[in-house]
């Protein structure tokens, strides 16, 4: 019974790596519309939308303002936000629900946009 629960484990394990190298692939095949992206980002500019603007929680901190930002810099931040490889709960939060397709879409948004701040790391 042990080699079966430990060769249960092993098929277990690869399948999860498979899916996730699928899920990656499909992310890659997805194309941001800037247009649907605008409609998306409500939660985007109570913080990244002032210039200048510095967070006091959990620390203080200036926010970079996300327009004219790199759309790939964008696409591949979002995404560590959400699997938690990036540090940041009210990030995480904002971005554990959205889609591959809104993280496109979010990042295209932003990328075509005019840089309206000196803060802005990217420009």
């Amino acid at each position: 019974m042990n080699k079966f629960v430990g060769k249960q484990h092993v098929v277990i394990a690869a399948l999860c790596a498979l899916a996730g190298v699928a899920a990656s692939a499909q992310a890659a095949d997805v194309v941001g519309n800037a247009k649907a992206g605008q409609g998306k980002v409500a939660m985007c500019i109570g913080c990244h939308g002032i210039a200048d603007y510095r967070t006091a929680y959990p620390e203080v901190y200036r926010v970079p303002v996300l327009g004219g930002q790199n759309q790939a810099y964008l696409v591949n931040a979002l995404h560590a936000y959400k699997k938690g490889d990036r540090h940041f709960d009210t990030m995480h939060a904002i971005t554990a629900s959205l889609t591959d397709q809104d993280i496109a879409d979010v990042a295209a948004y932003y990328a075509v946009q005019t840089p309206t701040s000196k803060n802005n790391p990217e420009k």
